[in-house]
């Protein structure tokens, strides 16, 4: 597929309180395998995109440290990720838009030798065949393909995202905030296709009518004159705009029905791989209903919940109803039911903690209770 791909980086209504204040959304651990960026790349690689601009919002440690420790299925001869960020001293955080991390890095995109732009968010999970929506983009004529996914429940899920009004031949006529009103809503996946050259004088019309434009509002500001459709997304989609997002999409992947919406053996999700052992379950060890991690030594009783990899669960725990990130310990006797317990943490001297599925409760990276 001859075209750039762009993986952009959430905006400011994006806060998945506590986990992201180490690092950027995209780089956290999801499923105690992957991490959310691994998504979208593979999406993009899969599809044959195989020149990517990965950008970057802040804290760009651990992306730089995954990116360029996976292989994503791209041959270093025809193609290249490439980690980009806005190396301008940014005053205000409403200015640190993706609008002008683009035109920052307008080298490197008017560098790529291709005529279209697919541009996938870092924050949300799906996957998708980028080559449909091209096929569908060409044949239409569309100045701009927007994919979005219809929610029977927007009342509740994807609250904060963008919203899409039709009108004839599924036009885009409006975009609007979901902020939970209604419940069928047709969701804005924040992933468009257009020709390169398009993309470049959006970037900089944008640049012209305000500076805290994000590119969703230039597009948003061009209804009028663009002829922009939407292409149906089907299948498991998640927006992690919070920590509720977070904990909700984790959990709802626990269920195989679910899970078989978003992974396909022939549609593989690339992630760093790990040679560790398999998970040892000793002595009363068990786990029920569960996505453990390999290399964890489970002791006490896992139920309903996701374990990352290198994780200990010591004798008489139970962990319930729970995401634990890798490489964390659980002592002995501890109770953990709707709690997200950060990479390295230890819970140890607090014997019980107890969140609810509306409020979970969150252990920091590396804490020590």
């Amino acid at each position: 597929m001859k075209a750039l791909g762009i993986i952009s980086f959430e905006n400011n209504n994006c806060y998945v309180s506590g986990i992201t204040d180490t690092r950027p959304i995209n780089s956290v651990s999801f499923l105690g395998r992957y991490r959310i960026i691994d998504f979208m790349i593979s999406n993009f690689t899969n599809s044959g995109i195989s020149n990517i601009d990965v950008f970057i919002k802040s804290k760009p440690r651990s992306v730089i440290q995954h990116i360029n420790r996976t292989n994503y299925n791209i041959n270093s001869k025809k193609g290249n990720i490439l980690i980009l960020y806005g190396e301008q001293e940014i005053t205000n955080k409403i200015y640190n838009t993706d609008i002008a991390s683009y035109n920052a890095n307008m080298q490197f995109i008017e560098e790529a030798n291709v005529p279209y732009v697919v541009i996938g968010p870092s924050h949300f999970i799906y996957t998708i065949d980028y080559n449909k929506v091209l096929e569908t983009h060409r044949a239409n004529n569309n100045d701009i393909t927007l994919i979005y996914h219809n929610s029977e429940n927007a009342k509740e899920e994807f609250i904060g995202c963008d919203t899409i009004e039709f009108g004839k031949n599924q036009r885009v006529k409006n975009i609007v905030d979901n902020h939970g009103k209604y419940k069928n809503r047709a969701i804005s996946l924040e992933s468009y296709i257009m020709s390169k050259s398009l993309f470049i004088d959006l970037c900089k019309k944008a640049n012209e009518v305000s500076s805290i434009f994000w590119f969703k509002d230039i597009i948003k500001d061009s209804l009028d004159e663009l002829n922009v459709y939407g292409y149906q997304h089907k299948g498991f989609c998640a927006c992690i705009n919070s920590i509720n997002a977070y904990y909700n999409a984790s959990m709802e992947l626990r269920n195989y029905e679910n899970a078989k919406t978003l992974f396909n053996k022939k549609w593989p999700i690339h992630t760093m791989t790990n040679d560790s052992c398999p998970t040892l379950y000793k002595n009363e060890g068990s786990a029920v209903g569960s996505i453990i991690g390999n290399g964890c030594i489970i002791e006490g009783q896992v139920i309903n919940s996701i374990i990352g990899r290198n994780v200990v669960v010591k004798k008489g725990a139970i962990v319930k109803n729970s995401i634990i990130l890798p490489s964390a310990l659980i002592n002995k006797n501890c109770y953990l039911e709707n709690v997200i317990v950060d990479r390295y943490a230890v819970v140890t001297h607090v014997k019980q903690l107890k969140g609810s599925k509306e409020n979970p409760i969150y252990v920091k990276r590396g804490d020590r209770i």
